[in-house]
């Protein structure tokens, strides 16, 4: 089982109509009652995201997905799109918030907080 996320790690669920979705120029509502369409927008503050460690959130967060939906794997049609916020453009609270200021709360491992500061230049 993979690692819970971190606490204050925020997951947000829109559910669209299917005449408010178009895969392929065609509407999802036009492809029948039973179609299996989700997208999943991932958007997080920029950090250390090689490559292997978004590869690993993906395929998680599908598999997690299609556990809780009670599937074997997940639909050929779920998309991930996995987007990093630049530094200094993620904003809450009434001001813009910087993933610098958690690295010393403990969310994160000292080898982690590390390698986030290198990423950032700080």
């Amino acid at each position: 089982m993979p690692p819970p996320a971190r606490g204050g790690f925020q997951v947000h669920f829109v559910e669209h109509e299917p005449d408010m979705m178009a895969i392929g120029g065609r509407l999802v509502a036009d492809a029948g009652p039973d179609a299996d369409v989700m997208v999943i927008d991932v958007a997080v503050m920029d950090g250390d995201w090689r490559q292997e460690v978004r590869t690993q959130v993906v395929e998680r967060l599908l598999a997690a997905m299609a556990d809780a939906c009670g599937l074997a794997e997940p639909s050929p049609a779920w998309c991930v799109d996995f987007r990093v916020i630049d530094e200094g453009s993620w904003g809450s609270r009434g001001g813009v918030l910087s993933l610098l200021s958690l690295l010393d709360t403990g969310v994160f491992t000292e080898e982690k907080a590390k390698a986030i500061r290198a990423r950032l230049g700080a």
